[in-house]
């Protein structure tokens, strides 16, 4: 079974509630369709019902639940919950209820007030406008200071990794992390691992460096990152700094860090900066011919993910089955 079908076949089993508040996106709606014939998620639309359904022609829509913002018996009870949590930062109610008639602000405030369990977004709109609203109100997970992204790179023909499966981060998010924060990345990079896959995290934290092979203040910081890491979060399997290929191939991971548990095994690579994380994905991406899953956001406190607007149909229905799995742990 390939790691697509497995995801979906995987989120079928606990079957959980995302919102999609793209309904006017001829993609969005084929997605749903998709989602909800195959079981894989209970799917919420928001937009105009009559001009989604309109707009949905042949598409059948059936089962679905559509709201519109605008008109929602819920449109109060959530731009409350939203002053509530911004009124510290100057925000009026009439703004609130402003806010809230967006799509996008309606829809996270869903997910805040539990009504479901996740969202995907960004179909039609700018990263930017899917992860302000997230920010400013579901906010970074519990220890965790800054929200990261992954990518799932399944390699064909590799043996490194797990079976050809390596997870980068961050790849997306974040130009030039601390140490304090590429720890917490690291931690976030694990806990997606523990969602995706049948394995235990290996996290090898990236450098041009080896165990102190090169003197330089951007390896003090992987060194650094790796030694908040370990300790706070001991039963973590982790070590650095290491080269790719000493995270990666055994010979070489025995040879320059002998005695490491992750030198020559990692599944998750984690780089210094965005530069490499990057430039890293895509290289095998394209060198390799890999496919690569993502960005998957992770470090909030509950689930939404970031599409391209450039996205298929299909990337749609794979972010909302990842999306249900990462609320399992949410």
């Amino acid at each position: 079974m390939d790691f697509i079908k497995e995801i979906r076949e995987r989120a079928k089993t606990s079957l959980k509630t995302i919102v999609l508040p793209e309904g006017t996106d001829e993609r969005v709606l084929k997605a749903a369709e998709i989602i909800k014939k195959e079981n894989i998620a209970k799917v919420v639309l928001l937009g105009n019902q009559e001009k989604l359904k309109n707009l949905a022609g042949d598409i059948n829509l059936s089962g679905i639940d559509i709201i519109d913002p605008e008109l929602s018996p819920k449109l109060e009870e959530y731009a409350n919950l939203l002053y509530e949590l911004r009124k510290h930062k100057g925000i009026t109610i009439d703004k609130a209820k402003e806010l809230t008639k967006d799509p996008i602000w309606y829809g996270t405030l869903m997910v805040k007030n539990n009504d479901v369990n996740g969202m995907v977004a960004g179909a039609a709109v700018a990263t930017g406008e899917v992860f302000r609203p997230a920010f400013q109100i579901i906010k970074t997970a519990p220890g965790i200071g800054v929200v990261s992204s992954a990518f799932m790179m399944i390699v064909p023909n590799c043996e490194f990794g797990s079976k050809g499966s390596i997870l980068f981060s961050d790849c997306a998010i974040n130009p030039n992390p601390d140490a304090k924060q590429l720890a917490e990345i690291a931690m976030s990079a694990a806990k997606t691992w523990a969602v995706l896959m049948d394995d235990k995290p290996r996290v090898a934290m990236l450098s041009f460096s080896t165990k102190g092979s090169a003197q330089n203040e951007m390896v003090d910081k992987v060194v650094e990152a790796t030694k908040i890491l370990k300790e706070q979060a001991p039963d973590l399997l982790a070590d650095g700094e290491l080269q790719a290929d000493a995270a990666l191939v055994p010979s070489v991971g025995s040879s320059k860090a002998p005695g490491s548990t992750i030198a020559g095994q990692a599944n998750i690579l984690v780089f210094p900066d965005l530069n490499a994380g990057n430039i890293g994905y895509k290289l095998v991406q394209r060198l390799a011919k890999a496919e690569a899953i993502g960005p998957i956001t992770q470090g909030l406190a509950a689930p939404i993910n970031d599409l391209s607007r450039g996205c298929s149909v299909q990337d749609i229905v794979n972010l909302v089955a990842i999306t249900s799995l990462q609320a399992n742990l949410s």
